[in-house]
């Protein structure tokens, strides 16, 4: 009898790739197997976090939203329509769902058995193709022209977001692997593969690949009697081994050992069985790549259940943020994964904290990122700023929640110095008793430094105008970011103060445009880069950001980006010292990485004329974006 329902699902499904690869009664069998589901406004498919499904998503009519869940808000990446797919890639990157799939109308999807479809993944060579191009371009449709190149699945947010791109970065593998002859004894390769406690040798003749001997080799031929241990490795050997190019990534080699069924793959210069053997990627390989992405880190950071944990998931960020300059990713994206994974690690040293306390916190409070880590700009392992609001209390109490509030903060602290964030040598912590107090005293603080604003007020206070809540009440924090807007708005005493603050250290060139350097100390002749270059280019950005009363937006990057949008006549200036911060940016961590350091001194010897040539490139902005701010603001106000 036929089935009308898994006739429609065919129908409709045919039209689309990778389904209009599949024969008809291929593509029947696999819509008897699917399901319809009915989505209601607003009804979620499935959630960041989850589990997969046994099944992955076809749009049939209606729009699917994917969104990412950032500090309790939910952030829109991409709208899914007639045709789209979704819950695919976490099935092969072996993850939970990193975003949510929600119906932003009235939708029906086609639930699409992994199951029912899994033979075409590696059977079907036209699927195949279609899925490693769609991984690679990094779209759900790579035929798709208008989508071709913007991110659009479930499992990776660029978009300026969360970015597992660790995934489709080239995949580290064995290189120079143990090779033999196919007439070697099989005794003496499986005595080589002990001693060097590898799992696989690669039979070649002539220095080309022929074959590959692994333990599953040895397992199921040897050991059960199949073959002698004296058999030379010809008549053992797997043949063809399955051959790829050395830059393949993690996404394409896990694909393409689901289409072989194999655990091995050999390297090779042009990825053919005609050039010589580079290397070989092994099951593991896969398996460590994607322990590295940010997906899983973030995953072991919730489930650590002490600081040396928290330490081994910074200590993986580390190697991801390497990897990602390396692999050229954009400045701009890398810091955004990074964030979000240090906000996570501080987020579980509170959750760890207040366990610790043994009693709850006796009110609501909040937890403030400040400085470097307020602007989501924490890279390297640099200091930690912080500070904490807690809900009013009467008066008779007050001494005894700051003290539980005090206790706490040094207990955050130390599990984040643990980690390897030092401790701010301002002593700009939350568990300082001056940066620990209620509401209303914090409510008081920021109006001091608005309303009656000092020199020496104004350079300390700049540093709490980049913050950033990262853990408990929204209700408090609202309050004081309404009080912030309703004080600095046209606050003109307020911004006459900052622009001098930000007017302080001028573009870093000299006389014949030489580079500005220490003069003595342990840095002499060495350039500051922080200090010189990107605290001009960030105090630029926060003054002008918070005169249009942009206090949500506190990263520099996207500071420069907004004020490109809100003032189209300076949005080329903007642009501009967006780059020119980006550069910086990647000097500094370059720098850091290298030596093991903040990389706020670079030596200038080291650089090549080409780096030197596009450091100064980034000089030319600062200078331009002071003189606007020369211009722009009026210093009468000061007294």
């Amino acid at each position: 009898m036929k089935n009308p329902v898994a006739q429609s699902i065919a129908d409709f499904l045919k039209r689309y790739p990778p389904f209009i690869s599949l024969q008809y009664d291929e593509l029947l069998a696999v819509a008897e197997q699917s399901k319809v589901i009915y989505l209601e406004k607003n009804q979620v498919l499935f959630k960041g976090g989850e589990a997969i499904h046994s099944d992955f998503y076809v749009v049939k009519d209606g729009v699917v939203g994917l969104s990412v869940t950032s500090d309790a808000e939910e952030t829109l990446i991409d709208k899914c329509d007639e045709g789209d797919i979704l819950g695919l890639r976490p099935y092969f990157a072996k993850n939970d769902y990193l975003m949510t799939a929600r119906s932003r109308e009235e939708a029906i999807v086609y639930g699409i058995s992994f199951a029912a479809f899994q033979p075409y993944f590696t059977e079907n060579v036209n699927v195949l193709a279609f899925l490693l191009e769609s991984f690679a371009s990094q779209t759900r449709n790579p035929y798709d022209k208008e989508r071709q190149g913007k991110l659009v699945t479930e499992n990776m947010i660029f978009s300026e977001q969360v970015a597992d791109i660790q995934y489709f970065q080239p995949i580290k593998y064995t290189r120079n692997p143990i090779t033999a002859n196919p007439d070697d004894i099989l005794k003496f390769i499986a005595k080589s593969m002990s001693n060097s406690a590898v799992g696989s040798v690669i039979i070649q003749e002539n220095q080309l690949p022929i074959g590959i001997i692994t333990d599953r080799d040895l397992r199921s031929k040897i050991s059960t009697g199949l073959f002698p241990i004296e058999i030379d490795a010809r008549t053992v050997m797997t043949s063809p081994v399955i051959t790829v190019p050395e830059n393949i990534s993690v996404a394409e080699a896990q694909m393409i050992m689901l289409k072989h069924n194999v655990g091995h793959l050999c390297v090779t210069r042009d990825g053919s069985d005609k050039s010589p053997v580079s290397g070989i990627i092994s099951e593991h390989d896969v398996v460590a790549a994607q322990s590295n992405t940010p997906g899983v880190l973030l995953k072991q950071t919730r489930r650590a259940t002490n600081a040396k944990e928290l330490k081994y998931v910074r200590e993986k960020l580390t190697d991801l943020i390497q990897n990602s300059i390396d692999t050229n990713i954009p400045i701009s994206h890398i810091s955004n994964i990074v964030s979000e994974i240090n906000i996570a690690l501080t987020r579980r040293s509170i959750e760890l904290s207040v366990e610790k306390m043994g009693t709850p916190p006796p009110v609501r409070f909040v937890w403030m990122n400040i400085g470097s880590q307020g602007r989501k700009e924490q890279l390297l392992l640099t200091d930690q700023d912080s500070a904490l609001i807690f809900e009013d209390v009467a008066p008779e109490i007050y001494d005894d929640v700051k003290r539980y509030f005090l206790e706490l903060a040094e207990m955050v602290t130390e599990y984040l110095e643990k980690v390897g964030y030092e401790h701010s040598p301002s002593g700009l912590l939350a568990s300082n008793t001056q940066w620990c107090k209620s509401l209303s005293d914090w409510v008081k603080q920021y109006n001091t430094w608005i309303n009656t604003p000092a020199e020496k007020g104004v350079e300390l206070s700049t540093i709490f105008f980049d913050f950033d809540f990262i853990y408990g009440a929204p209700a408090l924090e609202n309050v004081l970011t309404e009080n912030i807007h309703e004080k600095i708005n046209h606050n003109k005493k307020f911004f006459a103060f900052l622009a001098a603050d930000t007017l302080r250290n001028p573009a870093p060139l000299g006389f014949f445009r030489q580079f500005l350097v220490e003069n003595d100390g342990e840095h002499k002749d060495s350039f500051d880069i922080k200090s010189r270059a990107l605290e001009p280019l960030i105090d630029a950005a926060r003054l002008l950001a918070l005169t249009h009363n942009l206090t949500e937006i506190t990263n520099t990057y996207h500071r420069y980006k907004k004020l490109a949008e809100l003032e189209p006549n300076n949005a080329e200036l903007y642009d501009e010292c967006a780059e020119a911060f980006n550069v910086l940016m990647r000097f500094r961590t370059e720098e850091g990485l290298l030596n093991n350091s903040n990389g706020r001194y670079l030596n200038l010897n080291e650089l090549s004329k080409s780096d030197k040539v596009k450091l100064k490139n980034c000089f030319q902005p600062i200078n331009d974006i002071q003189d606007m701010i020369k211009n722009r603001f009026s210093l009468t106000y000061i007294n």
